[in-house]
């Protein structure tokens, strides 16, 4: 097939793949979704703690650019909580636990040779922040500034007001799903307690009396 076939032929395959849509659901596991949820847990548990600011890390949002091809690209995708992001034409990459410039270069060496003869490639992510809201006494947005757990980012908050349920804490992650967490039982049992990573939103409703 002559170069230029080839390059018009990449290039509807990357334009069907963006139509599709590049930034699908994150295949989430946790509390209240089904499938091998032991698997799921453990790969947030082991990203959490092995995981530093510097690095890219699990619900991080990245804008990842394809340029020097004939068609330049900049896809949104978010790391998914098994690390994983996916790129055009079935790429896919463990982006959690490595830093931009690794991520990069294991980009550009899934597709040089297989599909282009060159490709630069640049990675950026947004800034790491969750959501505390509700029976909190400073609900605010705060910085992701780590390993956290629920009960860690409603310490941040400012701790439960008097009027909190404990008993029954939402969690949202950023792509919609959500789970509950008993911070009374979390409390008396580290177990109990889960991990957040960046955009997840806790919100700590009323009890009614």
């Amino acid at each position: 097939m002559a170069p230029k076939s080839i390059a018009c032929t990449l290039a509807c395959a990357f334009a069907a793949w963006l139509i599709a849509g590049c930034s699908s659901p994150p295949p989430d596991n946790g509390p209240g979704r089904s499938g091998s949820s032991g698997s799921a847990a453990t790969s947030s548990t082991n990203h959490a703690a092995a995981i530093t600011m510097d690095t890219i890390q699990v619900g991080d949002k990245l804008t990842i650019k394809l340029t020097d091809i004939p068609q330049p690209y900049a896809i949104d995708q978010q790391v998914r909580d098994d690390g994983t992001i996916s790129l055009p034409l079935n790429v896919e990459v463990v982006a959690a636990g490595k830093r931009k410039a690794e991520l990069q270069d294991l980009i550009h060496n899934q597709y040089v040779d297989k599909y282009f003869k060159r490709l630069s490639v640049s990675v950026d992510t947004e800034e790491r922040v969750i959501y505390v809201g509700g029976q909190v006494r400073t609900p605010s947005r705060y910085i992701y500034s780590g390993e956290m757990t629920v009960l860690k980012a409603i310490k941040v908050a400012g701790d439960f007001t008097e009027f909190a349920n404990r008993t029954k804490v939402l969690v949202t992650r950023p792509d919609g799903t959500s789970f509950f967490v008993n911070c009374k039982k979390a409390e008396r049992d580290a177990t109990h307690d889960k991990p957040v990573f960046p955009g997840y939103k806790i919100e700590v409703r009323r009890k009614w009396l």
